[in-house]
């Protein structure tokens, strides 16, 4: 998987937005200001971070050595898989839903109302 694609994938979800910060040259995705994905490069490869439990970020962390604490973010959240590593396209796919899922959850419930519609 490459980060473009991963990319579209993130820019697909209602209400997602992209900012660039340029310190960390990486692509932040948000929905209503909330971050919920992180696409760059680590070690010249491809990366994204993402939220997720402590325990489900601790778990995949023990599972999968392309998994690690993100470097910029808190790291007992916070989750970095390279992209071009052994985890399946399917499990990253759904590692952004979640995280995607959890971002929604901190919102208004106004807000998640309007994203819904």
């Amino acid at each position: 998987m490459t980060n473009s694609e991963l990319l579209q994938y993130c820019m697909n979800k209602p209400g997602a937005e992209q900012a660039v910060h340029s310190d960390w040259k990486a692509t932040q995705i948000k929905v209503a200001d909330v971050m919920y994905a992180m696409v760059h490069d680590v070690e010249a490869r491809p990366a994204v971070s993402l939220k997720a439990s402590p325990a489900l970020a601790d778990l995949l962390r023990e599972q999968h050595s392309d998994v690690h604490p993100s470097a910029h973010l808190n790291k007992a959240h916070w989750s970095t898989l390279y992209l071009d590593g052994t985890l399946p396209d399917s499990q990253i796919y759904y590692l952004v839903d979640a995280s995607y899922q959890q971002a929604l959850s901190l919102l208004p419930q106004e807000t998640r109302q309007q994203l819904s519609d």
